[in-house]
């Protein structure tokens, strides 16, 4: 093919009428393709959240349902002086601006109070030990009651004057009591006493066992022998004148 035939083929009509063709076809696409992704994600379009705080969630879902919103509860907390199902938070935060579909995340309150397990700290940690466990678990706790016992060793807990034990499911809303030890022993406590056992030495040497200190007796006393008998001397006459 010569340059002459080569540069003529730019002169067909057909040719150019092809590449308009295309340019159109792409065209159009790209404009369709803009237009579509507009209304697919509603550019142009701003909805203000609702302010759905303290509501009931039916409510909520009335007011979301009126904008074309969405409402999903995420999470339940307890606030014991609002009705349940009451809206706690939510999330985006009220007066923010989205598009229609957006869905609003809640938080709700339950209908009780939520509970927590006991750990097992009754007669087996010390009252600092007890207090750190139990604080960081989200228990509430009052004043100690120091009862008589070994000094700062955690003996019971007391929940509304009852008793609970390790296992049991206490509201993260009570408040627990710990009974410590103040270092005194109870006056009714009992102590039994063992009296010791002695027991003989063994006698390795075969010798017969003789007690160290032997009985002392004294020598019987022989009565004195009888005294001489005297004999009376002779009366003396009185001399004659």
């Amino acid at each position: 093919m010569t340059l002459t035939e080569f540069f003529g083929k730019f002169k067909s009509w057909s040719l150019w009428g092809n590449l308009l063709a295309m340019a159109a076809t792409v065209l159009v696409l790209a404009v369709g393709f803009k237009f579509g992704l507009d209304v697919y994600t509603h550019h142009g379009e701003s909805i203000a959240i609702p302010k759905l705080l303290h509501k009931n969630i039916e409510d909520a879902q009335d007011i979301a349902d009126n904008l074309d919103l969405e409402i999903e509860v995420v999470d339940t907390g307890y606030v014991k002086r609002l009705p349940p199902g009451c809206i706690l938070e939510q999330s985006p935060a009220p007066g923010e601006r989205v598009k229609s579909g957006h869905i609003i995340y809640v938080t709700i309150n339950a209908a009780h109070s939520p509970t927590i397990t006991l750990p097992d700290v009754i007669d087996n940690s010390s009252l600092r030990e007890a207090m750190a466990k139990l604080t960081a678990m989200g228990f509430k706790l009052g004043p100690p009651q120091f009862i008589a016992g070994e000094k700062d060793w955690v003996y019971g807990i007391l929940v509304n004057g009852k008793h609970v034990v390790y296992g049991d499911k206490v509201p993260v809303d009570a408040k627990l009591i710990i009974q410590v030890g103040n270092g005194m022993r109870d006056m009714n406590d009992s102590v039994n006493y063992i009296d010791p056992v002695y027991h003989e030495e063994e006698n390795t040497d075969g010798s017969n066992d003789v007690d160290e200190f032997q009985e002392v007796k004294e020598p019987p006393v022989e009565p004195a022998p009888p005294a001489p008998e005297v004999a009376p001397e002779p009366p003396v006459e009185p001399a004659k004148q």
